[in-house]
């Protein structure tokens, strides 16, 4: 089927006139005249017909022409580039996945943003899963948080910020006082952030180098979780530094720099490509962007100089 001869047949039913029908669509009237016959042959009817020296619509045409404009009108607008975003009457539900760090440092003001300009956009923020799945291919998850850039060729993503980790401990812990030297840290108990479970992270491979090692006596998936536990006893976390200031503020907790050259974390935003130039998840982004980029205190700077990046804690 050539859907071009839809085209030619609005033109024709808006015209009645094989030669207006050509200079509105840029073709010769011989070249008009054969795609009339085209049609007539696919529609099994004259569509115009000569009465005298004007060419007017026969019954079958007449009952085509709204039907023509229509297809026609709905045609070029999928083919037409989306130049405008109409917030206020946009109608998407978006689910953000990431870790919980991340959501929590988004969710209140990101909301907030949405709410005021798109009230009609709704969203969902789950938590990460304990196993890696490919969840924005099966358009399950819309945009991703977290701190690795994608492997997979099919998926876009940005580096949105960078964080520092520190050392989290409750105010009165004994050690809290003063600089954290690697003596005091690997006198320290320590609870990991895992959301596999893992007990081992850059740390230990760093201290590893020293011939050290350090007392880890639990693992738990989330930061809140690791951060509470550290609120109620001597066990101590390492966790993004801007990125957890608010819960830690909360919780009385303090924070000190860490005796070790690890790398920041980053902040990466992972979407599926074909989401590369859809108007309303560009918006979307460019929200979540903004809200993180204000979390840690600055724009992107690109990949550490030296090292892995660290996953958030």
């Amino acid at each position: 089927m050539d859907l071009n001869l839809l085209v030619a047949l609005d033109a024709l039913l808006e015209e009645n006139s094989v030669t207006a029908a050509a200079d509105r669509l840029n073709l010769s009237p011989p070249a008009m005249s054969r795609t009339l016959a085209r049609i007539r042959r696919a529609t099994g009817d004259d569509i115009l017909v000569r009465v005298g020296r004007t060419m007017v619509p026969t019954p079958r045409a007449l009952e085509l022409r709204e039907e023509t404009r229509d297809l026609v009108r709905r045609a070029t607008a999928v083919l037409t580039p989306v130049r405008r975003l109409d917030l206020a009457g946009l109608n998407r539900h978006f689910t953000v996945r990431g870790h919980d760090a991340l959501l929590a440092a988004l969710a209140a003001p990101l909301i907030a943003r949405v709410g005021a300009t798109a009230p009609n956009v709704h969203l969902s923020l789950l938590a990460e899963s304990a196993a890696d799945q490919p969840d924005l291919a099966r358009s399950q998850v819309d945009l991703e948080i977290g701190a690795n850039e994608p492997r997979r060729p099919e998926l876009s993503s940005e580096v949105v910020g960078t964080d520092r980790v520190v050392l989290a401990l409750r105010r009165g812990h004994p050690l809290a006082r003063g600089r954290v030297s690697v003596d005091k840290l690997v006198r320290m108990t320590f609870v990991a952030v895992s959301r596999r479970g893992r007990l081992h992270d850059a740390i230990d491979d760093s201290l590893a180098e020293r011939g050290l090692r350090r007392r880890v006596i639990a693992s738990l998936p989330t930061s809140a979780a690791a951060l509470d536990v550290v609120s109620r006893s001597d066990a101590v976390a390492v966790v993004a530094e801007r990125i957890c200031r608010p819960a830690s503020a909360r919780l009385g907790l303090v924070t000190r720099r860490l005796p070790l050259e690890l790398p920041p974390t980053q902040v990466v935003l992972t979407w599926h490509h074909r989401h590369d130039s859809d108007p309303a998840h560009t918006w979307l982004r460019g929200q979540v962007r903004d809200v993180l980029r204000e979390a840690t205190d600055g724009t992107a700077k690109g990949r550490p100089a030296t090292g892995r990046p660290r996953g958030f804690a």
